[in-house]
């Protein structure tokens, strides 16, 4: 029989003194008790703050509301709450409130570069596909803080239409991430319907979902919830660990449930001041998503949205955070480190230089150790101008998949597939007649 822990059996009974295992387990329960106040987080954790603490606290709850779920906060060690990664991530903090000059309420454009309401087309051949604006969880470093929480605007299923029909207009489009918020903050049946709505789309190729749930509500993925994202393969997912600690029995038994279902699950980090911005926290990271089939995918420098300035690191440090894992750990083990650009410009990859110097016949490099070695360039390399003429290149610009199925010898004749009903040998005299 499955049994709490001590802390979770703390905070469930505080709860509710009736409460078992399979409430703590069902993310509905575990939604319906989230923390919303500082009296509640009080009460659940045991931490307690100071009479001025809490005025300052209130009036940063006044812009940015808090929710915390039951199973985030258990997470959280009280005997050094203010350094805990945990708690750093998920309460509110009045630093919060100071916005610099250099802040932004939308630093990457997404409102501008929003064709319908929903939907940002920033790259040519994907869009982000805004279907909810809650989350079990709200994260201090959001960059959406102006929207997370706004319950006037969580979708209706007219609105979603009209990003479904921009989609449909689209044919560029062949790559749509489910954002939000939390996709899977809605219900199953209207995820269903999402997914069955974007697959009937010829030219959508793949369908990604950018979820923090294995992180902050490991319970919501269910087996329903999977069997339903299965019927609509292929179907990527991307979650957001910042911190090894996150990778709990639950957490892991969520992302096998992902794995297990066929579905390539990736990581998007968020380098955070004091909270992971340490090449040895890092490091045993990424080293743990892997262990658990999680791909690391993004590490992110802080972006400029307003309030975050306490949590912005410089790029120097992610920087040194990527020279010690480059070299240092498996390739796929490394996440590509970048800035998405202010103002709309997309995601930027930042990297360590391993170029010292070139010229026109030798490359001079250097590898992680410190080793400078040279490449030689081909002597006799015939740059192909393109003249956009396809019709005359000589590459192989026959982009299908090639047949496997090709039947040869007896076994085309055998074939049902293949309407040859002979072999000729090759100089047949009586066929070269034929021909002549």
């Amino acid at each position: 029989m499955e049994i709490f822990n001590g802390i979770q059996q703390a905070i469930a009974s505080k709860i509710n003194n009736q409460s078992t295992i399979s409430n703590w387990k069902d993310w509905k329960w575990q939604l319906k008790h989230s923390i919303s106040t500082i009296e509640q987080f009080e009460k659940l954790t045991g931490i307690n703050f100071s009479e001025e603490e809490k005025g300052k606290l209130e009036k940063t709850l006044d812009k940015f509301p808090l929710s915390i779920t039951p199973y985030y906060a258990s997470l959280i060690s009280q005997e050094n709450y203010k350094n805990d990664p945990v708690f750093i991530q998920s309460f509110a903090n009045a630093n919060e409130l100071n916005v610099l000059n250099t802040d932004l309420a939308d630093p990457l454009s997404e409102d501008r570069d929003s064709p319908e309401l929903g939907i940002t087309h920033r790259y040519p051949d994907r869009v982000l596909f805004h279907v909810s604006n809650v989350c079990a969880m709200y994260c201090r470093h959001c960059t959406r803080k102006r929207k997370v929480g706004d319950v006037d605007f969580v979708p209706s299923k007219e609105q979603l239409q009209k990003g479904i029909e921009y989609i449909k207009k689209t044919p560029q489009v062949r790559d749509v991430l489910l954002s939000g918020g939390d996709p899977f903050m809605l219900p199953d049946s209207k995820i269903d319907w999402l997914l069955s709505e974007l697959s009937a789309i010829p030219h959508v190729e793949v369908v990604r979902i950018g979820t923090r749930m294995p992180v902050v509500l490991p319970y919501r993925i269910t087996d329903n919830l999977v069997n339903i994202l299965k019927k609509y393969q292929p179907v990527w997912v991307n979650t957001h660990f910042n911190h090894p600690r996150e990778m709990t029995s639950s957490a892991k038994e969520a992302v096998r449930k992902l794995a297990d279902g066929g579905f390539p699950v990736g990581n998007q980090t968020v380098l955070l001041a004091n909270v992971n911005d340490c090449p040895r926290i890092m490091k045993n990271l990424v080293h743990k998503l892997v262990q658990n089939r999680v791909r690391p995918y993004y590490l992110y420098q802080c972006d400029l949205s307003e309030g975050l300035s306490h949590f912005r690191t410089p790029v120097g440090k992610g920087i040194e955070i990527m020279e010690s894992l480059i070299g240092h750990t498996s390739g796929f083990s490394v996440p590509t480190y970048v800035i998405d650009a202010p103002g709309g410009g997309g995601k930027i990859p930042v990297m360590p230089n391993y170029i010292i110097s070139w010229s026109t016949d030798k490359v001079v490099l250097r590898n992680y150790e410190g080793v400078i070695t040279t490449y030689k360039e081909p002597d006799h390399y015939e740059n192909k101008f393109c003249d956009r003429d396809c019709k005359n290149c000589n590459l192989e610009l026959n982009l299908q998949e090639s047949d496997e199925m090709k039947s040869l010898g007896i076994e085309k004749l055998l074939s049902d597939s293949d309407k040859s009903i002979s072999l000729i040998p090759e100089n047949n005299e009586r066929h070269n007649r034929r021909e002549e």
